[in-house]
């Protein structure tokens, strides 16, 4: 496989250095261009995240000196620097979105970890081991484009990480209606219990917007390519509630699921175990080797002893049995800044090279 020079776009926040901390040493990927606000420009990256680095993994070496570009106006520079970027800004969604497309535009594909472009039909949402075949959309977006090599790719949103992948292999047996609820860490607002004191010792039964993305964007996941465009599934139905709770990452998802064909519990766990996707038979660098791991016992999986499986790119599930009201009742486990987040990017980066799109 050729290397990639690539940018990462908003390389100051949580995501963005989750971003940098992944590429350390990356095999196909180098970080050439790191890019922020317009207060950060012009600022060497280790200098400016003196005091603001929150990775465990101390700062790499070699883009300390790498001078921070204005995400907006060195825009068509950047884009003749990379092969693509990956994004991660704080903007609003109808800044974002304007700022992807125009590095779509500039030629440069971009691998979105923002919300803004997930609800474009022609926009893949790709869980690499769930749905790769939405990439065939590109050359549709292409096309209302203008471009030859730029598109806007995105991540779906962190929470459902934690409950998708567990129901997927399970999608034949006509999966009807699903009941998740998440308990999802502080790092998904971004913050450290340093930044945010009023976690400790605290839960918040609010998220804004994460129910509404964690009921729709599923059904986005599981829907079909038609005429260049994503239709969404109609099934199953899913009510959720999300949760912030006082852990520094992990989401973890109580999971309840009806089904219009049985099957035992036994062989749920033998799919799950059973289970490759695609990032599995391309052998992609960042892919978990075994992507969905069940725990028999019956106090697992736990935030902090199971997030990190497989460099924190696999799903952890457990207590799966059977439920009064639906069929079954399990819990799940995601490392949410990880394979939820800037881990899912850069997975996903890797097959879009592999399947030749960038």
């Amino acid at each position: 496989m050729k290397t990639y020079n690539v940018g990462v776009i908003g390389a100051t926040g949580m995501v963005g250095q989750r971003f940098v901390s992944l590429l350390d040493n990356h095999p196909w990927f180098n970080i050439t261009v790191l890019a922020a606000s317009a207060r950060s420009a012009g600022k060497a990256y280790g200098a400016l995240m003196n005091g603001r680095w929150v990775m465990d993994k101390a700062l790499p070496e070699k883009v300390k000196n790498i001078v921070i570009m204005d995400a907006l106006t060195d825009a068509d520079a950047i884009a003749g620097m990379v092969d693509f970027v990956f994004c991660a800004v704080d903007m609003s969604k109808d800044e974002t979105k304007a700022l992807e497309e125009r590095y779509a535009r500039l030629e440069c594909p971009v691998i979105s970890n923002n919300s803004a472009n997930r609800g474009v039909p022609d926009v893949p949402m790709i869980i690499p081991e769930i749905n790769p075949e939405h990439s065939a959309v590109i050359e549709h977006q292409r096309g209302r484009l203008g471009t030859k090599r730029g598109f806007i790719a995105v991540k779906s949103n962190c929470s459902i990480q934690s409950y998708v992948p567990a129901l997927h292999p399970l999608m034949d047996l006509g999966v009807k209606d699903v009941l998740a609820c998440t308990y999802q860490a502080i790092s998904g607002a971004g913050k450290t219990f340093e930044t945010w004191p009023e976690m400790v010792d605290n839960v918040i039964p609010f998220i804004g917007g994460e129910e509404e993305k964690s009921e729709k964007e599923p059904l986005k996941v599981w829907g079909s390519v038609n005429n260049g465009v994503i239709v969404d599934a109609v099934s199953p139905r899913i009510t959720t509630q999300c949760i912030r709770v006082p852990a520094s990452n992990g989401h973890l998802a109580a999971v309840f699921a009806s089904f219009e064909k049985k099957i035992s519990i036994d062989e749920i766990i033998e799919r799950w175990r059973s289970f490759k996707g695609e990032a599995q038979r391309l052998e992609l660098p960042s892919a978990p080797k075994q992507f969905l791991h069940y725990f028999e016992e019956e106090n697992r999986p736990q935030t902090r002893l199971d997030r990190d499986l497989e460099n924190a790119m696999a799903i952890s599930i457990g207590r799966l049995r059977p439920d009064t009201q639906y069929d079954v009742k399990f819990v799940s486990l995601s490392h949410n800044t990880v394979r939820g987040a800037a881990g899912g990017g850069v997975l996903m980066a890797e097959l879009l090279c592999a399947q030749g799109y960038i």
